[in-house]
């Protein structure tokens, strides 16, 4: 990768980037080389973690935060050495990284970091902030669950939460939104939290938990009209009303339009089932294979981590927590059996899904509208059944403490935007323009809104 990292010693604002899972710093090129363009190095000193590469990211949020923290002081202190001072702070996490980043900030919080430097800009791309547990529908969304917790290794079992962190008890994800902990506390000191989150395509990460979000209103796109925002072509939505319901004709004209192109898609896609259908148990048994070996190694890397012999001092960075009381294969397969799962909807009428219906974000949702009469609570609420306008969608089945993660996040107050990126079938990779193609650049769309709209110098 090149280095964007800058050498002028007048910059006071360093700007932390934070790859994903199996990523490395070559992920954040095209970020980091926007950021330059826009911000000139006497204006802002760039930090591209690097010691989570690869399969490094395996060994969990907490070590990988532990890292990160650790990165960002080392080069503070380095600067200071040179006679540079920093006197500001953004972090910017893409996918995985946006977790790793938010425990990096608890840390960093409980040292009283930022009563001395300013934090200004929180940003994450596509970050998974409930996880990645599937709201569930049918037998292999529960199997999906299970099994690709344990897939890869600390990291799987924290992002479907069915870890126990540390003496807390509780999935590590929902300590980090716990408003009484470090990383809540840390995070509110932020000038402004800003998020970009796929609508479609992302086989990673689904809209509701890089949304954070209770509902998705983009199920069924041929059932709403989309509202870009003005100067972003078709990518960004306008937060305040991103889609609206179709007229009748449109509806029409949309439903015959959509039997269509299904069916086109179809056609055209049958090679590549065809491929699927021969290579898929293949690439799962060296899936599996590979994460088996991952996974060992990983556990070896933590055991170390915490004796350690590893180059950081867990001692250094073990806070109290709340303030009261083949790599691309490897990669590819686990995005096909993620993208494979389905959602359920909390059951209308219910005391379930009446204690949700509070809105959890004022820029992306409404008020859901009442809804009469009593539902059999075995019977699903399906979005696809209603027509254009007529309910807000419906309340998916997130566990309880996903529900209190959106309640406390939302509390500090974000700015999210809803991003279309549909020219390409992999936007978990092109909403940071993962590698300099031209099949990506939609995300250099969201690049430049990023840049021009949200981000603080």
């Amino acid at each position: 990768m090149i280095d964007y990292t800058g050498t002028c010693r007048d910059a006071q604002h360093l700007c932390v980037l934070v790859h994903g899972l199996w990523g490395n710093p070559n992920h954040l090129e095209a970020m980091a080389k926007s950021l330059r363009a826009k911000h000139p190095e006497e204006n802002l000193h760039i930090l591209v973690a690097k010691r989570n590469s690869g399969s490094f990211t395996y060994d969990g949020i907490e070590l990988g935060g532990e890292r990160v923290c650790q990165e960002i002081e080392e080069e503070i202190e380095k600067l200071a050495k040179e006679g540079q001072a920093i006197k500001r702070i953004s972090v910017v996490g893409y996918s995985l990284g946006g977790l790793i980043a938010r425990f990096a900030i608890g840390l960093l919080y409980s040292k009283e970091f930022f009563d001395k430097i300013q934090p200004v800009n929180f940003t994450t791309f596509a970050t998974p902030h409930l996880g990645v547990r599937t709201p569930l529908r049918g037998w292999h969304n529960h199997i999906w669950n299970v099994l690709g917790a344990r897939t890869l290794s600390a990291s799987g079992r924290q992002l479907f939460t069915i870890d126990k962190f540390r003496e807390t008890g509780r999935p590590l994800l929902e300590v980090l939104a716990d408003p009484e902990s470090i990383f809540i506390k840390g995070l509110a000191m932020f000038q402004r939290r800003t998020l970009y989150t796929n609508i479609v395509n992302d086989r990673s990460a689904v809209y509701y938990t890089t949304g954070i979000s209770k509902t998705d209103p983009y199920t069924n796109l041929d059932k709403v009209k989309i509202n870009y925002l003005k100067g972003y072509g078709d990518v960004i939505l306008d937060p305040k009303a991103p889609v609206s319901p179709l007229n009748p004709e449109e509806t029409q004209i949309s439903f015959y339009g959509g039997i269509v192109k299904a069916s086109q898609t179809t056609i055209g896609r049958l090679p590549f089932f065809l491929a699927m259908i021969l290579f898929i148990p293949l690439g799962v048994v060296a899936f599996l294979i590979n994460s088996g070996v991952q996974s060992l190694r990983s556990n070896r890397r933590i055991r170390l981590h915490e004796r350690g012999l590893a180059g950081i001092q867990p001692g250094n960075y073990r806070v109290p927590l709340l303030i009261t009381g083949m790599r691309e294969a490897v990669e590819d397969v686990y995005e096909n059996l993620n993208s494979a799962q389905s959602h359920e909807y909390l059951v209308a009428g219910t005391e379930e899904e009446a204690a949700q219906s509070e809105p959890s974000s004022p820029m992306l949702e409404r008020p859901p509208s009442s809804l009469d009469g009593k539902a059999s609570r075995g019977k699903l609420l399906r979005q696809e059944s209603e027509k254009p306008g007529q309910h807000e969608p419906p309340t998916l089945a997130l566990a309880p403490y996903q529900f209190r993660m959106i309640q406390a996040l939302d509390n500090l107050g974000w700015r999210k935007y809803p991003v279309h990126i549909h020219k390409v079938n992999h936007s978990h990779a092109a909403i940071i323009v993962r590698v300099d193609k031209p099949s990506l650049d939609e995300g250099r769309v969201v690049f430049r809104h990023w840049l021009d709209e949200e981000f603080i110098l």
